[in-house]
């Protein structure tokens, strides 16, 4: 094995732990809730608003980080926002009321994971050109055994108190951005050949590239649903199943996490080597793993929330996650396809802005519908939403892909024509 190729491997290897803790760390609150809001003396609507701060934190910014990690050094830009959300979730366990939960929680944690996605994808399809799917697939992983992982967080909690999860994970994300210092190389952005000078993106660019292309515009309003649904049973679901099936905070954390992700894990690895081989003879193949993703896992997710026995609700979990995997599997991968390289960390950061800007009001509106309906109906009511996503993205797979494909991959080919 050639020493690039190694090191492409061992980038990924890098980059899953990043995502890893990324992950938990976003998680470990939710999971603590039960926890924190009786220590705190705090209902779930101020609770529910310390994730929306969070979420909408992230939304606003990541745009800003897909702009950056088009014209920055991408490693640096890693190892320092990995220090920034470390240190925000490690100053939580200090927190005293909900002022210190929004600052440290929402806003220091929100902001310094929302340069992580773009430059991460952005270097992984650099180095992995023929082997895009399965990189991003397995690097995906890490969001499913991060969030599981982070059930950990209620042994902590139940045993030392809910501040101690914060300090564990906070200071081993510290730890790993010393790592990546070390390990990473410094890789540029790619440059046209006919040039020697890096790329620079205009705003006249990424109109023509990305934002006047039907496809990118409803495969991210699909995301935004999809984000939805993800926040609103992060949030809500281990304290659904703390109530409503008498679970402890360690094992309701557990049993909402376990089954979903690991089949989301199960579908993300087999969506992912599918369609890098179907993607060679039928490039629309990527977006039929997001539909059939989205439509599929709709009944479950009603079936998760209505459901009076546990093993009936860990059912629904499990294949709602199993269904999320196959999305997930060409998550960007799907709308790398009518997007040139140039512009694919500003697109990551306009998707991901709008997901998890649209997204921030879940946990929000779920705590409020609770109220009326009851929180196992509020969440079972996410696969409407979750349907609709799969609708918007199967409608641009039969009206505008096509088109769109075609104009980005006649450009590459001939790119004195853009």
């Amino acid at each position: 094995m050639s020493a690039k190729s190694a090191y492409r491997w061992e980038l990924l290897g890098l980059l899953w732990i990043a995502f890893f803790l990324h992950q938990a760390d976003r998680q470990i609150y939710n999971n603590l809730l039960p926890l924190i809001e009786k220590d705190l003396q705090l209902s779930r609507t101020p609770l529910g608003l310390v994730t929306a701060t969070f979420t909408w934190i992230y939304g606003l910014m990541v745009p800003v980080g897909g702009y950056v990690g088009d014209r920055w050094r991408r490693k640096w830009i890693i190892v320092l926002m990995l220090l920034v959300w470390s240190v925000g979730t490690l100053l939580t366990g200090l927190s005293t009321g909900l002022l210190g939960l929004i600052l440290f929680r929402g806003i220091a944690s929100g902001f310094g994971e929302a340069f992580y996605a773009p430059s991460a994808n952005s270097l992984l399809t650099q180095w992995h050109e023929k082997t895009r799917a399965l990189a991003m697939s397995l690097h995906q992983t890490a969001l499913y055994t991060g969030i599981v992982a982070s059930f950990a967080v209620g042994i902590l909690g139940e045993n030392f108190g809910w501040r101690s999860g914060f300090y564990v994970f906070g200071g081993v994300g510290i730890l790993w951005a010393a790592v990546l210092a070390w390990r990473m190389d410094d890789t540029p952005q790619p440059r046209p050949a006919e040039t020697a000078h890096p790329v620079r993106v205009s705003g006249r660019e990424l109109w023509d590239h990305v934002f006047s292309k039907p496809t990118v515009w409803l495969l991210t309003l699909g995301f935004v649903g999809m984000v939805f649904c993800q926040i609103g049973y992060l949030t809500w679901m281990p304290t659904l199943l703390h109530e409503k099936h008498g679970l402890s905070v360690t094992w309701a954390g557990l049993n909402a996490l376990l089954y979903h992700h690991a089949c989301a894990f199960l579908g993300v690895v087999v969506g992912g080597q599918w369609s890098d081989r179907l993607a060679r003879r039928w490039p629309r193949s990527r977006l039929a793993f997001q539909y059939v993703g989205l439509l599929g896992a709709a009944p479950f997710i009603w079936l998760m929330g209505q459901a009076d026995r546990l093993m009936v609700c860990c059912l629904g979990l499990a294949l709602f996650g199993l269904f999320r995997g196959i999305y997930d599997s060409n998550l960007f991968a799907g709308p790398f396809e009518v997007t040139p390289a140039p512009y694919r960390s500003s697109l990551l950061g306009f998707i991901l802005c709008f997901g998890f800007l649209g997204g921030a009001f879940a946990p929000v509106l779920l705590a409020e519908l609770a109220q009326q309906v009851g929180l196992d109906r509020a969440v079972s009511l996410l696969s409407v939403v979750h349907a609709g996503a799969g609708v918007l993205v199967l409608l641009a797979a039969l009206t505008t892909f096509r088109r769109d494909y075609t104009k980005t991959h006649l450009l590459e080919k001939n790119p004195s024509h853009a």
